[in-house]
């Protein structure tokens, strides 16, 4: 999960998922895979097991984020800290290639 002005460093993507073989999903693919259209996809719920989440470190900054409600046009206001909880997702760097993937601990 990245903010709407923010683009994936691929090579911070890549470290993330430990693999050089990635490529962005066609629309068709992520319909098929999610059951929702780009732009409105839950980022809890739908998983199947061993899907693995990703949120931005620099997501933790902001004190409410709007995420996808699973229908164009609508959202979900949620705190960082409980979208990391309710989607189980690992929090990564995947946005500024000079620092670390993983957050120091």
């Amino acid at each position: 999960m990245l903010g709407g002005d923010q683009s994936a460093v691929s090579g911070q993507l890549k470290k993330a998922l430990g693999s050089r073989n990635i490529q962005m999903a066609s629309p068709e693919a992520v319909k098929v895979t999610t059951g929702y259209e780009i732009g409105s996809i839950p980022p809890f719920h739908w998983q199947p097991d061993r899907f693995r989440s990703l949120l931005d470190q620099s997501l933790l900054n902001e004190p409410v984020l709007g995420v996808g409600a699973g229908q164009w046009g609508e959202e979900i206001l949620i705190t960082p800290e409980y979208l990391v909880q309710a989607s189980c997702a690992q929090v990564v760097n995947l946005t500024d290639k000079s620092r670390p993937v993983l957050p120091q601990s």
